[in-house]
């Protein structure tokens, strides 16, 4: 009896912040693009539990989810996360293929076989994960520049090592999309025309660009010519506005403009919400949605 209420008193919840947000609009209207939230971005409307959020996420609206450290979860929690989006209909979006940690230090750029040698095992790793959690994209980032070597030798280290893990990945139809940061000056991959000359030389469909617009604003601006001159070699997008990497409408990114653009293209794949909630609490969240309710209504904005 206490979970049926528990129950109702979420799916009350939920009607509720859709009817604060879409009017008398309650039903769970999705939007033209496919954005993806991540764990914890919803938890002060659905707890802590992240198959609760998933379910308020989509009674929201939304239809994908990414999480950057789903191959630290366990096997169990993987399969759970898979169900529930399966029965949803939702679309898995990234999670990240660990090695020691998120930036790494100096890896990839070196040439030294002990990394080439744990990103292959970490590729096989994440199979096994993917078959789990219905992934298909998985975030790669080579790591540090190493100033002891040239640039062009690091880019030939770099790509020699992601077409090893392509070999893994492409007869299960998975992608790695290798993200361009801006977190620090020592990261070796920065700029759009370096990641996609970088794709081209790995040259499989097991290696692709993922562009998180909140880090291209940082290091070079100019979004959509460069979204345009990427296109072909683009795998994943991924959002947050500058400065802040808070939702849209929170800083300078025109991102009803540059949603139409991606939406004029065709473009089917999930964009990840890699940011955080400008304001907290609930109604930090609800301020969130909104602000994706407005920059989706790109069609009516001629």
């Amino acid at each position: 009896m206490q979970q049926s209420v528990m129950a109702g008193a979420g799916l009350f919840t939920a009607a509720n912040v859709k009817a604060a947000i879409n009017g008398n609009d309650a039903d769970n209207k999705t939007f033209n693009l496919n954005y993806g939230f991540h764990d914890g971005m919803f938890e002060n409307h659905a707890g802590n539990n992240f198959l609760d959020q998933i379910q308020f996420a989509y009674d929201m609206g939304f239809r994908s989810i990414e999480d950057n450290g789903m191959m630290g979860r366990s096997v169990e929690e993987q399969k759970k996360i898979g169900d529930k989006l399966a029965k949803l209909g939702m679309v898995m979006g990234v999670f990240v293929i660990t090695t020691d940690n998120w930036h790494w230090k100096t890896t990839l750029t070196t040439g030294k076989q002990e990394w080439t040698d744990k990103m292959v095992k970490d590729c096989k790793t994440a199979v096994e994960v993917a078959k789990r959690c219905n992934a298909k994209w998985m975030t790669v980032v080579p790591g540090n520049y190493e100033r002891s070597l040239s640039q062009d030798f690091q880019t030939a280290n770099v790509i020699t090592a992601l077409r090893k893990g392509a070999e893994i990945l492409e007869p299960h139809g998975l992608v790695m999309v290798l993200e361009a940061l801006s977190d620090n000056p020592d990261l070796f991959l920065r700029h759009t025309d370096q990641t996609v000359m970088i794709c081209k030389a790995v040259n499989s469909p097991a290696c692709k660009f993922l562009f998180d617009m909140y880090h291209m604003q940082r290091n070079e601006g100019n979004i959509i010519n460069n979204l345009d001159a990427a296109w072909d070699e683009i795998g994943y997008l991924q959002i947050g506005d500058n400065p802040g990497r808070n939702e849209p409408t929170t800083g300078e990114m025109n991102y009803r403009n540059i949603f139409k653009h991606i939406h004029s293209k065709g473009y089917k794949g999930v964009l990840g919400m890699e940011h955080g909630n400008a304001k907290p609490g609930k109604e930090g969240e609800m301020a969130l949605i909104k602000a994706y309710r407005w920059s989706d209504d790109f069609l009516n904005n001629d």
